[in-house]
Order: C-alpha cells, then sequence, then structure tokens
C-alpha cells in the first residue's frame, strides 16, 4: 500500500463513509446508482455468506469506516479479538469506524487498529475474513490471498473492481490523481486464485467481481 494512498483515504474518510449513509441529495443519489451499486451489493452478499455468524470470529481487512465490521457485531460474531480485527491504513476511517461502533453499542466487540495487512502481527486464525475494497489499492494481489488462507478457517470474501468499459474509465480517470489504482480482468482472477488449490467462485456484479474462497480446513496435530 503506497502512502499516497493511504493519505488520500485518510482526507477521504467522511466522503467514502456518506456512501453507506441516507444522502437524499438527488445528484448524490444518481451517483451512487450509477457508479457505486456494487459498493452495496458486496455488502449485502458479504453479511448474507457469514453466516451463520453467532460467535464466529472476522478480521475485516482494509475495513474502511467499519459498516461490515458494525454489522456483523450486531448480528452476533464472537466477543473480544474475536469479532474481531478491523485493519486499515487510514486513521481517519479508523476514527469513523470506532465512532460507528460505538454508536450502536458494539464498541466492546469490535478492535479497530492501523497497520498494514502484509506486516501486522496477527496472533490467531478467524473464522471468516473480509477483503473488500481492498484489493483495488494492492499492486501485488498474491501475497494477499496467501496470507489471507494463512489466518482464515472458513471462508472469505473479496471484491476486485473490474477493468474494461465506461465505469473502468471513468474510475481511471477520477483517480489518476488521487491514488494508485488496479483493475482487473476476469482471466487474471481466475489465474490469482487457481493457483492457491482452494476451492473458489467468481461473480459479477456490475463494476466488481465478487469472489467467494475457502480454505482448506485445518487438519488434526
Amino acid at each position: 500500500m503506497s502512502e499516497r494512498t493511504s493519505e488520500f483515504f485518510d482526507r477521504y474518510a467522511g466522503g467514502f463513509n456518506a456512501i453507506y449513509g441516507n444522502d437524499n441529495r438527488s445528484l448524490e443519489r444518481v451517483i451512487n446508482h450509477l457508479f457505486r451499486r456494487a459498493m452495496l451489493v458486496r455488502h449485502e452478499k458479504s453479511l448474507a455468506g457469514y453466516r451463520p455468524i453467532e460467535g464466529r470470529s472476522v478480521i475485516d481487512i482494509g475495513c474502511g469506516p467499519g459498516h461490515y465490521s458494525v454489522a456483523l457485531a450486531r448480528a452476533g460474531a464472537a466477543q473480544g479479538l474475536g469479532l474481531g480485527l478491523g485493519l486499515d491504513f487510514a486513521p481517519g476511517m479508523l476514527d469513523i469506524a470506532r465512532q460507528t461502533a460505538r454508536a450502536h453499542g458494539v464498541a466492546q466487540l469490535c478492535s479497530f487498529v492501523l497497520g498494514d495487512f502484509l506486516t501486522y502481527p496477527i496472533p490467531q486464525r478467524f473464522d471468516y475474513a473480509i477483503v473488500m475494497g481492498f484489493m483495488d489499492y494492492m499492486r501485488e494481489p498474491r501475497p494477499v490471498i496467501d496470507r489471507v488462507l494463512q489466518i482464515v478457517r472458513s471462508r472469505a470474501f473479496f471484491s476486485f473492481p473490474k477493468d474494461g468499459g465506461l465505469l473502468a474509465w471513468q474510475r481511471k480517470l477520477r483517480y489518476r490523481n488521487r491514488c494508485d489504482l488496479f483493475l482487473y480482468y476476469e482471466d487474471q482472477i481466475r489465474d490469482l486464485f487457481s493457483r492457491t488449490g482452494a476451492p473458489f467462485a467468481i461473480e459479477s456484479i456490475g463494476r466488481d467481481f465478487f469472489v467467494t474462497l475457502e480454505p482448506a480446513p485445518e487438519r488434526p496435530s
């Protein structure tokens, strides 16, 4: 993750958080419908896919303003480091995540920390992993996928932004002076996950690909 990307999302934290809110301005509703609907779809699909959630632990990689973590905590994820761990590289995002957790009465279930996923010490394995809106900014995706496989027991969901077409073009245009951005074709994603040997599925959801990964179960020692 580049410093340029981290600085951009620290500045943009409030605006990014608003995408998940109920902004009633007509222009904002149109923009969200046209360009950001995939963000809302992947949020809904992820929450549906982490069932059963009661008593399970979750790591939210690139947690941003904490909407996934808070929703899962409210649904009954595990206590303590349990629900777990929300990791992000932008302090502004983490401030909002902590505020959101407090506002919904789940601050005791959510631990939000500043760190780089590839180097941050993770002392336990988690049942589930959320990797939403994160691969967009990772120059080398394979190390991320490999580490997810090391720390997750049951299931991980990823999103990858699509290359090609109008939405990809407008996104490249918007981000070229903001931060690094990496887009993908389906064949690239299929190749990345095929090399892991773990079962996976790829689904097209508008401007993104939604990937479900199921690591091999732990073998008894």
